[in-house]
């Protein structure tokens, strides 16, 4: 067995738990050192391959520890999520679990994200929020004959919530991402989910986006930090259509003031604004 470990500022406490434990992950380990003015970060891994991969990502050190009981780590059996009355998601790829589920919901699509280094699974507070606002914009696209609905997810990690658009009906679809893994892992669950060909995932970073005149979209997400969504509110608002819909999360509610108005600046109406826990998303449409 070997762990991966790295020293952080407290400050960024949130954002590495935001990449670990948003996975469901059970072999992670967040611990303060003496003093308060460090915290330490720790990943178990089962083979070096993996913990060298997220030292490639994060930096941090590897190192092989042994006589621990290895199987006290092993994450329990995934819950799945259930969206409004129209989705099924699965934090895993369990295929009796998927078996299970197809049963018992006939009509509901399943959605299978295993769990990654990419973020989002579903069961953290920021993307299951957005899956639920999803599920209503796929409603009243619905209901309104306005249909098919196209879809852009910004920062896709995993790519769930661009696979849930199309699974609720969005077309054309795409999703990009800053880090190549993300991507890699996107391009990954759609094909598991039956959607390799119907969604188009690169690799590009939402700060140095510039959307073209014609590049337009009923439905964009952007589940990024505060900072982040704070620059990219003006490529946001050129790439959404008249009459389209943002959905925008990942966002500290110690934040969510500054960076609402922020929105608001840029040519952003907030009507919905959702607080869970110490998150908040937020959904709106262009002036």
């Amino acid at each position: 067995m070997f762990v991966w470990s790295k020293l952080s500022s407290p400050k960024w406490e949130d954002a590495w738990e935001e990449r670990f434990f948003s996975q469901g992950a059970t072999n992670v380990l967040i611990s303060q050192v003496a003093g308060g003015k460090t915290i330490r970060i720790e990943v178990f891994c089962g083979n070096e391959s993996e913990a060298l991969a997220i030292k490639d990502l994060f930096g941090g050190s590897v190192r092989e520890v042994k006589n621990q009981n290895w199987a006290a780590l092993a994450p329990p059996p995934a819950k799945p999520i259930l969206v409004r009355d129209v989705l099924v998601v699965l934090p895993g790829d369990d295929p009796k679990q998927l078996a299970a589920l197809r049963a018992a919901y006939p009509r509901r699509p399943v959605v299978s994200i295993p769990p990654a280094m990419a973020f989002g699974t579903g069961d953290h507070a920021t993307t299951a929020t957005c899956l639920r606002q999803l599920a209503d914009i796929a409603r009243e696209r619905s209901g309104s004959g306005k249909t098919p609905w196209s879809m852009l997810d910004i920062g896709t990690g995993t790519g769930i919530l661009a696979i849930a658009a199309r699974k609720l009906g969005a077309h054309p679809v795409a999703g990009f991402d800053f880090d190549p893994h993300a991507v890699e892992a996107a391009v990954r669950n759609a094909a598991a989910n039956g959607e390799a060909d119907t969604i188009a995932f690169d690799e590009r970073d939402v700060l140095q986006w510039k959307p073209g005149r014609t590049e337009r979209w009923d439905c964009i997400t952007a589940n990024l930090f505060a900072t982040v969504l704070e620059g990219a509110f003006p490529a946001l608002h050129q790439a959404l259509r008249p009459g389209g819909v943002l959905v925008i999360s990942g966002i500290l509610r110690e934040h969510a003031d500054d960076c609402l108005a922020a929105g608001v600046r840029a040519g952003f109406r907030f009507d919905t604004v959702v607080r869970k826990g110490k998150w908040v998303t937020a959904r709106g449409t262009r002036n």
